[in-house]
């Protein structure tokens, strides 16, 4: 992610999963996400949940000092926890546009890891709303083992398109 000039980050924003994936590195890469998202003194938020990347990444920031902050649609709740509760606080949402929406009001900047089409969807999302000026937030691409490659030549191509 690269720092805008005179902008002052203190909440990131950290989209990942309820799995870890099929490569080692993308757990690594979570892990040391989190490790550096405290020693930069900084607060996380992240998708809720107690499983997969999203443990990960949690768990490396919260024992390190930082505030941790999950937020949760109420129907993933019981997929995304063996304990039934996030690292840190736990804000329960109705469902996955105000997961968005809440994460948009709680973060000043965000990280996508690798994942699924549920995070690629919130990605869009948050794109989309940068192109129509809902939010000027950065948001970065954890390009973990080439995993966003094919995704950003598609949007090379699609802005190249119009």
């Amino acid at each position: 992610m690269a720092a805008t000039p005179n902008r002052q980050f203190k909440n990131i924003c950290v989209l990942s999963g309820f799995t870890y994936g099929k490569h080692k590195e993308f757990v690594e890469a979570a892990i040391d996400l989190g490790r550096s998202i405290a020693a930069r003194k900084l607060h996380l938020v992240y998708g809720g949940g107690n499983r997969g990347l999203s443990k990960m990444v949690s768990e490396a920031a919260f024992i390190r000092g930082s505030q941790v902050l999950g937020i949760i649609p109420r129907v993933l709740k019981p997929l995304g926890s063996s304990s039934d509760s996030s690292t840190g606080e736990e804000l329960v949402v109705s469902g996955m546009q105000e997961r968005i929406t809440e994460m948009l009001n709680h973060a000043d900047a965000f990280i996508f890891l690798p994942r699924d089409l549920a995070t690629l969807e919130a990605l869009i999302t948050l794109a989309s709303w940068a192109h129509l000026h809902i939010h000027q937030k950065p948001i970065g691409l954890l390009n973990v083992n080439n995993f966003y490659d094919g995704f950003i030549a598609f949007l090379n191509h699609a802005i190249k398109s119009f």
